[in-house]
């Protein structure tokens, strides 16, 4: 069995019965590992980024309990202490946790994208973002043109909200 099934199932797990956010996730990560498969990233690169998009959120759980809050700053602390702890069993190289924390507690900050992996990540989670939350024609065309980098994010993107 993969890593990012392994993963899977734990994040699952963590969040016992919060089908929405599971439900994100497992969008978030469907289009993550379609885009990174068809913009032909490296396999490692692939596998980061899929154990990164399915647990991008992990930090929201604590943040609720700590902050009262699920904005995006304490996500971005509170997500890579939780994915150190459910990577743990799994005896991943050192860089390999790094990056996935990296990216995790980095998401919802777009000046900080650095390589491929963080940049499907930000499409990834916007494409499923902009139908969760609704957004207007007029945002996503204004998100897309600062963020949006990728050929199959981008068609995706216009094929999807028209």
């Amino acid at each position: 069995m993969n890593i990012a099934s392994l993963t899977m199932k734990k994040m699952i797990e963590y969040f016992n019965g919060d089908a929405r956010r599971i439900s994100h996730a497992l969008k978030v990560h469907g289009f993550a590992r379609n885009i990174g498969e068809l913009e032909n990233i490296s396999h490692e690169k692939l596998e980061i980024l899929e154990i990164a998009s399915i647990l991008h959120d992990i930090g929201i759980k604590n943040s609720e309990i700590k902050y009262n809050s699920s904005a995006a700053k304490y996500q971005e602390i509170e997500g890579p202490p939780v994915a150190v702890e459910l990577l743990e069993e799994f005896c991943l190289e050192d860089q390999f946790v790094e990056r996935v924390c990296y990216l995790i507690g980095n998401h919802h900050s777009y000046s900080k994208i650095d390589d491929v992996d963080f940049q499907i990540l930000i499409e990834s989670d916007f494409l499923v973002n902009a139908f969760e939350d609704d957004l207007n024609r007029e945002s996503i065309e204004s998100f897309k043109n600062k963020y949006f980098k990728t050929k199959t994010g981008n068609l995706y993107l216009d094929k999807m909200y028209k």
